[in-house]
């Protein structure tokens, strides 16, 4: 089987689900995803699927040739069937070229004759993205939400050790992983100094944080570690997404933004604590029991924008520090 997979983050952890049910309907296929090279680590650590083949285009690059000669590439490994998770057009080529007989989708973007299984997306009935994923695992359009099993990497603790080492951590004490950015935009970011302030308080409890990000979050990350009066450690533009994995496997909990970071956290095992502001706790969930979700509920809320439409952002700056606090110890990471 191919799945042609997404383009963030959050999007692809949670694909992992939906190998999960193809595996669990079919022992024996073999599942193999067609995704950005960036995703590519990310997929080696879900052992459900075979192998990763990289997307030679960048996201939103339309590459009508490009994609045909993938798709040509791609006939002598004879899929039986083509799962598409984008819902655009484009997506829809590389398996068409490929001759994949049976090419599964949602309606969408007016696909007809690239897709040859359809797919009606019931938003009422489908309400998070993982469920949308995993319906189309199923022979046809399902009559109920389908059971979800949350997305599980494998962790390399040997591997965690010598990161350990490389940046300098402190073995001895708990952790705690921040994850203060948001790659769709501020109104998704709690307040840099709201993190500033958790961290303070965590180091007064014997609690080390450790804040995870990429190289464009390397400031963000600074101004958490001064804000916290220099107690968290800046890892943003030091590790990979596999690096996270392995490092924040060993941690107490996470605390994080409605991000793929906040994924990649619930599967790698640890309690999360997640905040959201612009976005919904309703449609993207992290996938772990063990979560505590901070959503104020506001009248403006979920405005789904990437920059507040009011300018206050008040979803995120009333979340306190304290309240956070107050569900880590819940979740017994304190």
């Amino acid at each position: 089987m191919l799945v042609v997979g997404p383009a963030w983050v959050g999007d692809m952890v949670m694909a992992q689900s939906l190998f999960m049910r193809l595996r669990q309907l079919r022992p024996q296929c073999e599942i193999d995803v067609l995704a950005p090279a960036w995703s590519l680590p990310l997929l080696s650590r879900m052992p459900e699927v075979r192998s990763g083949i990289e997307m030679p285009l960048g996201h939103g690059a339309f590459g009508f040739g490009a994609r045909r000669a993938l798709g040509y590439s791609l006939r002598q490994k004879n899929y039986t069937q083509a799962i598409l998770l984008p819902n655009s057009w484009k997506s829809a080529l590389t398996p068409f070229f490929a001759s994949i007989p049976r090419r599964t989708g949602f309606r969408g973007e007016m696909r007809y004759g690239l897709l040859n299984d359809f797919r009606v997306l019931d938003e009422s009935l489908l309400k998070t993205t993982v469920q949308r994923f995993v319906a189309l695992a199923e022979e046809s359009n399902v009559r109920e939400a389908p059971s979800i099993a949350a997305p599980r990497f494998k962790v390399d603790v040997s591997q965690r050790e010598s990161l350990m080492r490389r940046l300098k951590l402190d073995a001895s004490k708990p952790a705690v992983a921040l994850m203060p950015g948001a790659e769709y935009g501020p109104a998704k970011q709690w307040p840099a100094g709201h993190f500033g302030a958790l961290a303070k308080q965590l180091h007064k409890q014997g609690i080390a944080c450790w804040v995870f990000g990429s190289k464009k979050e390397r400031e963000l990350g600074e101004f958490i570690r001064i804000e916290s009066g220099h107690a968290a450690v800046n890892l943003c533009g030091q590790t990979s997404l596999t690096d996270v994995i392995d490092l924040v496997s060993g941690c107490r909990a996470a605390v994080s933004n409605d991000s793929g970071l906040m994924h990649i956290a619930a599967a790698s095992g640890v309690p999360v604590a997640a905040i959201y502001g612009s976005s919904s706790p309703e449609h993207t969930p992290p996938l772990t029991d063990r979560k505590a979700i901070h959503w104020l509920h506001l009248s403006c809320a979920p405005c789904f924008e990437r920059t507040c439409p009011l300018g206050h952002t008040n979803c995120l700056k009333q979340i306190a520090p304290e309240a956070v606090i107050g569900s880590l110890r819940r979740l017994q990471a304190l």
